[in-house]
Formats: structure tokens, sequence, C-alpha cells
């Protein structure tokens, strides 16, 4: 395919096919085809090469060899001067033609411009330099033309190779047959069209520089079209090529595309993760910047997951592999990002349908303007000249790119910084949100029990407090003893072993440590099963830690109370300056959890939202967004379990934190891989930035073709100034799409 056109033509012969829905990206140079029943992808591809192309079936995203063209068979470029990455021979070809034309059509520019240099029969060496390049330079477009026309069918390529033709035909009418052949024959340059009989008028230069312009702007196009879609292929390169895999006590190094699940391979510090897994040995810090774009390294140790393509930043680590192939999170991420560059949002559907009537109607409108110009008593150079100029500067390629390339600049870029946007028709949704209902429970908070004070009673030492507490409740496997015995051992506790450890479920633990006997739980318990009530000092301690919504674990040993460790799930340092950045794009949060009214203040308050809505169970969930729906706002929701995905499918945009279920992840419209709340402002601010850049290209290339084609009509465009202003329009839309590579995350 060379222009939106035809891929507009190959989706509309598609959809033809009974049962078929089919959507073909020009970017992109893929089609998305759903085959009903019955029917094969042989017929389909059939289809597209009777409409004149071709088609095969595009290999899954996987990870390519250095030195290989990673263009998928589009054409594209590689980037010259960068090791490993040779151009495909497509496009070496295509920037050679560049090249041969650009030195022959100089010379013809100079001698057609500038009357000093026109020597006696200088049309002659002009018309020698120009053949080439009107022919062989022009080639690419006389070819996609003349195949369409075989088929029945006008794209761009067809006003190009009748424009470069037109001109170039004029010049041999008027050299042979006229009398610009004449020895001493002169010819200047102006932007407007001259008037004249014709038959003295040359259009050499037209004819080479306008194939030089388009030939340049496509061969520009494609390399900002493979710049465009470098991120999805940084994200396949991430992965590791080989892996140290542990057979038999062994080390034995072989290639991750052998790495089988449940083998287990070592990561030495600064190696690559081969691949998704459990550490089942050592300890190291993990640096998932490149895959979640989170900048500080995560400790990580026996029982922890680990994913593929992520650094072992310190500590030899041995693995369990649990996710090979095409199903590690990372070959996921691809997946998405891939369908979503794929896909079509609504604007660009109006812009297809545009491109697909635009070709014929400006042939009409060409040979209009050439018949009208005739009638009205002007030569046939003057009309000649205007119906050229409509031809060349009506190319709609502008209004082909605007969309894909922004879609593949900002979902790359999303990828690169932990933000997976499932589709292209979501960035309207991202426009029309107001609202952002934000889960609690690991969320706005990081989903784990963490201590949050001790107070210990009058006379207790603080750290014997936690050790002992902690040596106690190290023995159970509750959240809440969890935390506790965390917060014992962060704080450089060694905990001692427990002797007669006993558990009354809901209610507390105890045990023997270092000779005494320590419980811990519940107030009401230790003072009832061990008449141990609170000193007043706790008891104030406890009323104002229950007031906020957090739990007080009472301690006491030797008979008596001796302190209470107040645990809480702790609130993501980022999510205070998350939710300020949700109101500066003015967007309404509101906090929503199954948690009692007061520890759901006591979160709101700590992160600055106003608006609360607390004790609701799973189901009652989709009624809180359907009801805030019926007040007439835009609700997007933020969750990250398997109890928010009904409401992450029934929100105008759901948002879901990686880290949690993938139900949740399934269910939602945006994926964040990082456990950041920041991430979710992110995922907003890059989704409306990329709607933002699709709307300013189609207004400038609708705006440009709209005032550019009567300009050509009234004769008041030259043909070269139109060749080189429709190239430079398609390279501003590229060009203004691949600004977006360059889109900050949000700092805390």
């Amino acid at each position: 395919m060379t222009c939106a056109s035809c891929a507009a033509r190959v989706e509309k012969k598609l959809n033809r096919m009974p049962g078929v829905e089919a959507s073909v990206n020009y970017a992109t140079e893929r089609a998305r085809v759903a085959l009903p029943e019955g029917t094969g992808v042989a017929e389909a591809i059939a289809v597209v090469e009777a409409t004149g192309y071709t088609a095969a079936l595009p290999p899954a995203p996987r990870p390519e060899p250095a030195a290989a063209p990673a263009d998928g068979g589009t054409g594209q470029p590689g980037q010259p001067g960068q090791p490993g990455r040779a151009q495909d021979p497509r496009t070496a070809a295509l920037r050679q033609r560049v090249l041969v034309s650009t030195a022959l059509t100089v010379p013809v520019l100079l001698l057609s411009m500038v009357p000093a240099l026109q020597f006696a029969n200088w049309q002659w060496l002009a018309l020698t330099l120009a053949s080439p390049v009107a022919v062989w330079g022009a080639w690419p477009f006389h070819r996609a033309a003349f195949t369409n026309a075989r088929h029945g069918a006008a794209t761009m390529d067809t006003l190009v190779s009748l424009g470069v033709l037109a001109a170039f035909g004029w010049s041999l009418y008027a050299l042979f047959l006229g009398h610009a052949g004449a020895p001493g024959m002169r010819m200047g340059f102006t932007l407007l069209p001259a008037r004249g009989d014709g038959a003295g008028e040359l259009y050499l230069e037209v004819a080479s520089a306008v194939t030089v312009f388009l030939l340049t702007g496509r061969y520009l196009e494609a390399r900002a079209k493979r710049r465009s879609g470098e991120a999805l292929r940084a994200l396949l390169e991430l992965g590791a090529k080989d892996v140290a895999v542990l057979r038999g006590g062994r080390e034995e190094r072989v290639p991750v595309a052998a790495l089988a699940v449940g083998d287990e391979f070592v990561v030495r510090p600064g190696e690559k993760i081969a691949t998704d897994g459990v550490v089942v040995e050592g300890s190291g810090a993990v640096d998932a910047a490149l895959l979640t774009g989170e900048a500080v390294p995560v400790e990580v140790g026996a029982g922890d997951a680990v994913t593929g393509a992520t650094v072992n930043a310190g500590g030899r680590l041995v693995v369990r592999a649990t996710s090979v192939g095409d199903g590690t999170r990372l070959a996921q991420m691809a997946r998405v990002v891939h369908d979503a560059q794929s896909g079509k949002a609504a604007v660009q559907r109006l812009a297809d349908r545009v491109s697909a009537v635009f070709v014929p109607v400006v042939l009409v409108i060409a040979l209009a303007t050439l018949a009208g110009w005739l009638l009205t008593g002007h030569g046939a150079e003057a009309a000649s000249t205007a119906a050229v100029a409509v031809l060349v500067i009506a190319c709609p390629c502008a209004l082909g790119l605007a969309t894909p390339t922004a879609l593949l600049v900002g979902t790359g870029r999303g990828a690169q910084l932990g933000v997976l946007i499932k589709g292209p028709e979501v960035l309207e949704s991202t426009r029309r949100v107001d609202t952002v209902v934000l889960d609690k429970t690991g969320t706005v908070t990081t989903g784990r029990m963490a201590l949050v004070s001790a107070h210990p009673a009058h006379g207790v030492d603080e750290a014997e407090l936690l050790r002992l507490a902690g040596a106690l409740e190290d023995a159970s496997e509750h959240p809440v003893a969890k935390a506790v015995a965390a917060a014992a051992r962060a704080r450089g506790a060694a905990l001692p072993a427990v002797d007669g450890f006993t558990s009354t479920g809901g209610l507390g633990v105890a045990g023997v440590v270092d000779g005494r006997a320590v419980a811990a739980g519940r107030a009401s318990w230790l003072q009832e099963q061990w008449a141990q009530p609170l000193p007043p000092e706790l008891a104030a301690a406890r009323e104002e830690a229950e007031a906020a919504g957090r739990t007080a674990v009472a301690v006491g040993w030797d008979g008596a109370a001796r302190g209470l460790l107040v645990v809480a799930d702790a609130v993501r340092p980022t999510s205070a300056a998350a939710v300020a950045h949700l109101r500066r794009l003015g967007l309404r949060p509101v906090l929503l959890t199954g948690d009692n009214a007061r520890a759901a203040r006591a979160v709101a308050a700590a992160v600055g939202v106003d608006e609360v809505v607390a004790e609701v169970l799973p189901e009652g969930k989709v009624d809180v967004v359907r009801r805030l729906q019926s007040q007439g706002r835009a609700v997007a929701v933020v969750g990250d379990g398997v109890n928010d995905a009904p409401a992450l499918a029934a929100a105008d945009l759901g948002i879901a934190v990686g880290t949690g279920a993938d139900v949740a992840a399934h269910a939602a419209d945006l994926t964040l891989v990082r456990d950041d709340l920041l991430a979710a402002v992110d995922a907003l601010r890059l989704s409306r930035a990329t709607l933002r850049t699709i709307r300013t290209n189609l207004f400038w290339a609708f705006a440009y073709n709209v005032a550019a084609i009567p300009l050509a009509v009234a004769g008041l465009l030259n043909p070269l100034v139109a060749g080189l202003a429709m190239a430079l329009s398609s390279l501003f839309v590229v060009t203004n799409s691949l600004r977006l590579r360059r889109f900050r995350g949000t700092a805390a």
C-alpha cells in the first residue's frame, strides 16, 4: 500500500466478504480481520490480491536479530548510523532513487529558473537529464497508478503519476511540435503560473522537482514511521538472549527459547532475568526501570515473583520459571501495544472515509479545471498548468498519516512508561472523563499492612516491645502479625524463637519468648483472657488509632499490658501527589472501598480526597459507578483486584494497576505496569496528548487541502510549489507525531 486510499480500498473489499469485519492500518501496513466460521485466511488473502495488493499472515511479535530489519515487511527503513540495524533492500532502493533523481534534477532546476545559465539548446540537455527522473524516478508512482487502474481504482499515486506525466508530456509537445526547441529559447521562473500559448513553455523542472519532492517525502515518511514504531521494537528486544539453567546441579548456558516452565536458572548481578518466575534461592534488588519506568530497584528474596527482562541489580538469584515465550508479561505487554497500534480511533475512520472518495473527486476537479480554463478562452498551457497543480497539491497523504503515526508513537511511549493503552478508541474516553473513582486497597494504599506507630507503656523500652512482640507475631501467618514482625526486623531486632505458641482465631496469639509469657492481640482479649487491662495512656492511643480506622495490637507480658502497636494499610508515598495532579487535570477524585468508613476517611484525608464511598460490596461498586454516570459524570475507575473488575468494565474508562489480578487488567482500557497511582496520571496525560496530536494532524491535513485546491483551480499555484508543499505537509504530520516521544512522566 502506498497511501491511505489504498488502505481504504483493501478494507472495503474485505468487509464485502460475508460476515467479515476488517480494519486496515496504512501506517503499520497491517489488517486486523475477523473471519466467520467456514471462511479461511486464504480466502481473505485472495481478496486482497484480487484488489491489486499482496498479503501474508504476520509473525508473532518477538525479539528480532540485531542486524535484520524489524519492519514486518513494510519496507520501512532502519536507522543509518546505528550499529546492527541495516536498511531493508526496498528502502535502500528508494533512497538510491531519491539520490539519483536529485542529482539529475538540480541542473534542470538551475537551467530552467536562471536565464543567465541558459546557453543555446540548453533545453535539450534539460530534457536528457529530466527524462530518467520523470520515468525511472517516478516509476513507483506510475507502477502503482497502473496497477490500480487495472482494478478500476484511483489512488494518490494516480494523482502524482498523472501530474508528472502531464508536465513531462506537455514539455515533449512544446519541444517537438511547438517552438520551445528552437535555439536561443529563454525561460524564467515565477511563483504564479505563466500565461502564454504554451507551445514555448517547458515543464521539465516541474516533472523532475515534483518527483524528487514526493520521493523524498515518501522516504522521510518511511523513516519517520520506522522511528514511530521503535518503542515497541525496543520493548521486544528487552529480553535476555541466553540463560544459565541449572541441570544436575551444574549451570548450562542455553538460548532463552530453550527454557521451559519449571526450569531453575541463575541470575547474577547485572544480568537480565530471562523470563517470569519465582525466586527460590538468594536475595537481591531488581531494577525494572526499562520495563515499567519505575526508577527505584525493588528488593526480592525467596518466594518473591520476578518479571522477565528486568535487571538483577545486586545479589545472586536462583529463579524457577513460571511463564515462558508468549505467556510472559513482556510478551503480553508487546501484544497489547501491537493491538492498539493496529486499531483505529473514531477520528481515523472519518479520515479513511474522506480518503476513499477524495481521489475520484480530485480527478473530476482537475478535469473540470482543464475544461473551465479552455472554455473561458485561456490557452491550453494555462489550462494544463492549473489542472496539473490540482493533481499535485491534492494528494491527501497527510490525511492518511495523521492518526496512525500519532497512535504508533503514543502507544509506544506509553509502553516505555509502564502504561498500556488497550486500543485507540480509549483515547476518546480519556477526553470525556471528569471523575476518577479510586479503589483504596492496593491502589491508593499498598494493600499490605505496615506498622504505623509503637506506644510503649511507662518504663518499657520501645525496642524491647518490638523485639518481643515481633518474635511472637513472627510465628503467625496473619497480615497484621507479618507487619509487626517485619517492622521489628527492619529496626534491627534479632527475633528469638517462640515456645508454646498458640493462636486464638480473630483475637490474638500467645507464647513464651526468652522465658516470658507474651500475649498480643485485641485489647479486650488481653483484658478478659489474660487480665491485662490497658493503662490510661495506652487506652487513649488505642481510641485515637481506631478512630482513624487503624488496627491496634495490645501487647503484654509478665502479667501486665506493656505496649500498643498501631498497624494500618500503608498509603503509597506517591498517592497524595497523584491526587493533586488529577485535580490539576480537571478531574474529581472519589475514594471507593469495602473497608469501614473511619479507615476510608483517614486514607482520603491523607491523600486529599473529599468524596468517600465506603463499606461497599464488590457488586455494589458497579452501582456506585452507574449512579455517578446517571448524574451526568464520565467516570474513570482505577483498581487492581478481582472485585474491581465489574466496576472497571462498567466505567467509561477502566484503569487497572498491573500488579493486581489478571481479570482486572482484562476488564480495563488502560493497564499500569507499575503499582503507582502516578502512572494513572501519566496514562491520562499521555492519552490526552496523543488525542491532541491526532486532532492537530487532522486539522492540518484537512485545512491544507481545503485551502490549496481552490488556489490551484484558480491558477494561482505553480505546480512546482504545489509539489513541495504537498511533500512538506506529510512531513509535518509525521514529525508532529514524533514529538510524543519526548513525553515525560509525572514526577512525585
